[in-house]
């Protein structure tokens, strides 16, 4: 490796060897292959003067590409696609006359990055149906747990350990529906001409217009893809890159969310990350367990989602057919934004599949402040046994607020139950308040929330990608 030029860290220390492939050279320019041999076999059939043996010499050397001969040339004619049309011929004489036939530099260049990006959003679609699978199962192995809510990060109703995991995951289908809808209308730009015309083709086929519309429709298929835009400039337009770029920070933005909550109950000592056994936390303090995977899960997510502005303002300022002041936005912006959610939901997957509770810890928490939330109910248990409503509610709040000084200016335990069975008024013994403090009576419908939605949503989600399921996410660094 070498250590005396800059390499972006989003390859060296996040993204996996598969999404870095996507982005190579290698597929680069095995796809602008594929896209000329495609074209050649599409004038072909439409009966253009390109013989089988032409396009046979063009497969034989689809793979193994002569970058050194494609170097040399660009740094003659400083053209990359020409270099490559060049190279490609130098290796198959006998149909170096038919490579790039009617064709404008998009064809391939465009055509290319639509393919890139489709393949890489597969990638994404895979690792993000392994987190839904992963996270569904530590939803309901703590679905019944409860644990302490938070609204405003102040203590409020309790929910459960499995529900709010729920919760991850909502924002987590909601990705997939919007990732899932993209890729099913991905379309390719086709051959359309230096403007979008498709003039060449006009003249390539001597007017005949139906053999030019069959034309985008066999390249299409060649390739995968179930059509082509119907219109176009000379490139496919940049909103594309906008829609595919603000799907990956959509699942950035869910993946900063879950991040965030774990590294608060982290420090609450409620919820853990994984740590491993030789794992240093710091370097001066050594009982510290930081939250280093959820934090970098926060940071790359951050790149992600202000990285979604490039596209956008690319997209804004294309002028008429095009202009060129896209593309070295569009060599960084999108690969990146590629390389970066690759990271993300590696460690999503890492830290959900490691993630340890500790029910004990929960537990005090919850009980330490359950008293307060559990007051409603005791009210309504002294009305019953004769109480007046307005005396009882003024009593708990005072009461209420008394135990809650208490707390926090004395640092003493929650007294309220105490308080309340020296109250008269109230006529419960301790002991009665204290049979109240069952935790699951709080919880409403937490479990049952979990079952239903892990069963009518996830499941199916499930069943529909089971091939795409097992993975386990590697990290680097």
């Amino acid at each position: 490796m070498s250590t005396d030029k800059y390499i972006s860290p989003l390859s060296e220390r996040y993204a996996s060897k598969e999404m870095q492939y996507i982005f190579s050279p290698d597929m680069k320019f095995k796809t602008w292959r594929k896209l000329w041999i495609a074209l050649a076999e599409a004038e072909h059939e439409l009966g253009l003067n390109i013989t089988a043996e032409q396009i046979e010499e063009l497969k034989e050397h689809a793979e193994d590409i002569n970058y050194d001969v494609a170097k040399e040339r660009e740094k003659l004619v400083r053209h990359d696609v020409m270099s490559h049309v060049y190279a490609y011929g130098v290796q198959c004489p006998k149909a170096k006359g038919i490579i790039h036939l009617g064709a404008t530099s998009c064809y391939v260049g465009d055509n290319t990055d639509i393919i890139v990006m489709s393949e890489a959003l597969k990638l994404v679609k895979k690792k993000l149906v392994n987190v839904i699978d992963v996270l569904s199962k530590f939803a309901m192995e703590y679905k019944a747990l409860p644990t302490l809510a938070f609204t405003h990060f102040q203590p409020a109703q309790p929910t459960t350990v499995g529900k709010r995991a729920s919760l991850w995951l909502q924002e987590l289908v909601l990705d997939l529906e919007d990732l899932e809808f993209l890729m099913e209308n991905m379309k390719l730009l086709g051959s359309k001409g230096t403007t979008g015309t498709q003039a060449s083709f006009l003249e390539l086929f001597d007017g005949d217009h139906t053999k030019i519309r069959k034309l985008d429709q066999l390249i299409a298929e060649k390739m995968g893809f179930a059509s082509c835009f119907a219109v176009s400039g000379q490139t496919y337009s940049r909103k594309v890159d906008t829609r595919v770029v603000n799907v990956l920070a959509g699942i950035a933005a869910s993946a900063h969310k879950f991040s965030n909550d774990i590294r608060l109950l982290q420090h609450l000592k409620e919820v853990e990350e994984p740590f491993e056994k030789n794992q240093i936390g710091s370097s001066a303090m050594a009982y510290k367990r930081n939250p280093m995977r959820s934090e970098r899960i926060a940071s790359l997510s951050r790149y992600v989602m202000v990285d979604a502005l490039n596209p956008q303002i690319t997209s804004a300022t294309q002028w008429f057919e095009r202009t060129l002041d896209d593309s070295a936005n569009k060599r960084l912006s999108v690969p990146e934004a590629f390389l970066a959610i690759d990271g993300i939901l590696d460690l999503y997957l890492n830290v959900v599949d490691g993630l340890v509770v500790y029910p004990k810890v929960i537990e005090k928490r919850l009980m330490s402040e359950l008293p307060f939330m559990a007051t409603e109910n005791i009210m309504m248990d002294a009305v019953k046994a004769g109480g007046d409503r307005q005396e009882l509610h003024e009593k708990i709040r005072t009461l209420s607020m008394e135990a809650g000084r208490n707390v926090k200016e004395k640092g003493l335990d929650n007294n309220l139950l105490e308080l309340i069975a020296e109250d008269k008024a109230f006529n419960m013994t301790l002991e009665e308040l204290k049979q109240t403090m069952d935790p699951s009576k709080y919880t409403g419908r937490s479990e049952q929330q979990v079952e239903e939605f892990v069963e009518q949503v996830i499941a199916p989600i499930l069943e529909a990608n089971k091939e795409l399921l097992g993975i386990k996410a590697e990290i680097n660094v």
